[in-house]
């Protein structure tokens, strides 16, 4: 798969901070193809597993899964927002710090019970950690779900951080229309 040039290289994400994000973000959407070429997308939790990006959903034919029975291309978006920062003088001068990620890659559907098992305890310790009181690695419902694993045939990162104090409005004024009166 060929990559477009990046268009703000001056926000692209490093490698360390690309793989946090990969092992750390909360929830990813994974975007299929329809059979008449629109796309769905789909909220779902997620594990950064063998190199490999990590889901599951409900063993029932749906959007999701016959989507991906019938075109394997995808794409898997992760954001992590923080703070909303001002910048200039006006209002429209606002920005948010945030850390994104863009990987384009092909699912496969995992039917090994034992990769399916190892992925839940991936879930399990990323989301839940550890509850002694539980029984670990039992998962009576494994035929109920449907675990896909997504190759990654390009990623890109981006991230927006947080300005010093002393680079923000109103210690500095980087409005973007300077020409510009209110009122």
């Amino acid at each position: 798969m060929s990559s477009p040039p990046v268009r703000r290289a001056d926000k692209m994400l490093p490698q360390d901070k690309l793989e946090k994000l990969l092992a750390t973000g909360h929830c990813g959407h994974l975007a299929t193809i329809s059979a008449d070429g629109s796309p769905y997308i789909c909220p779902l939790l997620y594990v950064w597993l063998d190199g490999q990006i990590w889901v599951h959903n409900t063993s029932a034919h749906g959007h999701l899964q016959d989507n991906v029975r019938r075109d394997p291309r995808v794409c898997f978006e992760i954001s992590a927002p923080g703070q909303v920062f001002a910048y200039g003088r006006f209002e429209c001068d606002t920005s948010v710090e945030y850390q994104s990620i863009v990987a384009f890659g092909r699912a496969a559907i995992v039917d090994d019970r034992v990769k399916k098992a190892q992925f839940f305890d991936a879930l399990m310790a990323k989301y839940h950690g550890n509850d002694s009181t539980r029984p670990k690695s039992f998962y009576p419902r494994l035929d109920a779900v449907t675990v896909y694993s997504l190759a990654i045939e390009r990623i890109t990162g981006k991230e927006q951080t947080l300005p010093s104090v002393q680079q923000q409005w109103p210690a500095a004024d980087h409005t973007k229309s300077p020409e510009a009166t209110s009122g």
